[in-house]
């Protein structure tokens, strides 16, 4: 599969809102209000941006359109001001060839994401407190040990959304998580039938045998065992991801000046990894975080604390530019890598995908 480029921005609003298509009785039906993150992705032209670095340019066109919304009532900008109808008014508004896909992040811990085809990707996100074990790791491996982690799941529904104002309430995916949450949290997992060996991805697994035949619109479960590492199943495939943060310098290039050093600025970047593997039967992983992370660690050393045009072999600094050298460099150790997110800033840079997408992951 050839290389898909998608830059990707995010930009904050503060606005209140009623819904008023939802019952007297609920909540979002009275007036209240939200820290709102509207995001976008875009394929987007070489020669777009007026010379400016194209993740920035989309930023700021981002920002620009939703400024008009920043401390004001939705309900003057739409008549029914949900998180879907929010991502139809910025695609309707927004001044940016190619877009992909526009999102609304109502908190941190819901939103909804409409493609082209008018399909809303709706996502809820849950937090447990469990202990566990792997009883099949070598000896000598740290999850051998009891221990625990703080897990996120964050669920996805899939939707044809034309001529539909919402999609499915979020309430409703709380009622079907709760009791799942009541199994799941300050427990021990290894105690619950089907998580013996519970792994990220069998945890995933056993999440999506339990709501799927309740919930039919459920397209992914995404597991977070940390905060940096995680698992996402769509009934048939697995796919992990790794994250990592490097601090690095680049030199602007637009920029004339006579002072060097004002030509350059850094980043702390967020560089995220996405692996597809089968299922090994015997670990019930598909690959182990910490291998990733230790076969990564080369390539991952010449970029941390360096000035990124003085990188061997990396022609340009831009987001771009450092995706596909990753790429070229991790590939021989990490076969199974698809798809690198390089962000400078929270939800602003780029997705470099080389097979099966995956949900979207919050900012």
């Amino acid at each position: 599969m050839s290389d898909l480029l998608l830059y990707t921005a995010s930009a904050g609003f503060e606005s209140a809102l009623q819904v008023k298509i939802l019952p007297s009785e609920h909540r979002s039906h009275r007036l209240h209000g939200h820290s709102f993150l509207a995001r976008v992705r875009a394929q987007l032209p070489p020669d777009w941006g007026d010379g400016v670095n194209l993740s920035d340019a989309l930023q700021g066109q981002l920002a620009r359109c939703v400024s008009t919304l920043d401390y004001d009532l939705l309900n003057h900008h739409l008549h029914v001001p949900t998180d879907e109808n929010l991502t139809r008014w910025i695609r309707q508004h927004i001044e940016v060839p190619g877009i992909e896909l526009v999102g609304i992040q109502s908190t941190a811990h819901e939103g909804a994401d409409l493609d082209v085809s008018e399909t809303a990707h709706i996502w809820r996100r849950y937090r447990f407190e469990s202990a566990h074990f792997l009883p099949n790791v070598p000896a000598g491996h740290q999850c051998g040990r009891m221990h625990g982690h703080g897990f996120e799941v964050i669920l996805h529904v899939r939707q044809n959304l034309i001529a539909s104002d919402m999609g499915l309430d979020y309430d409703v995916i709380d009622e079907l998580w709760s009791p799942l949450n009541d199994q799941l949290n300050h427990a021990c997992l290894n105690d619950i039938p089907g998580l013996e060996n519970p792994t990220s991805e069998a945890l995933a697994a056993w999440i999506w045998q339990q709501l799927k035949p309740q919930l039919a619109e459920l397209s992914w479960v995404t597991v977070y065992e940390t905060v940096t590492a995680g698992c996402h199943f769509d009934g048939r495939h697995y796919r992990i991801w790794k994250e990592f943060r490097f601090e690095s310098a680049l030199r602007l290039e637009q920029v004339s000046s006579s002072v060097r050093r004002r030509q350059l600025k850094g980043h702390s970047y967020l560089l995220r990894l996405h692996l597809s593997a089968e299922l090994d039967p015997v670990m019930n992983w598909t690959v182990d975080y910490g291998d990733v992370k230790s076969l990564f660690k080369p390539v991952y050393n010449a970029l941390d604390h360096h000035l990124l045009d003085e990188v061997e072999g990396l022609t340009g600094s831009d987001s771009a530019a450092v995706a596909r050298w990753i790429k070229q460099q991790a590939l021989p150790v990490l076969p199974m890598l698809d798809r690198i997110d390089l962000f400078q800033t929270p939800g602003c840079g780029v997705i470099l995908n080389w097979g099966e997408e995956g949900p979207v992951l919050p900012v």
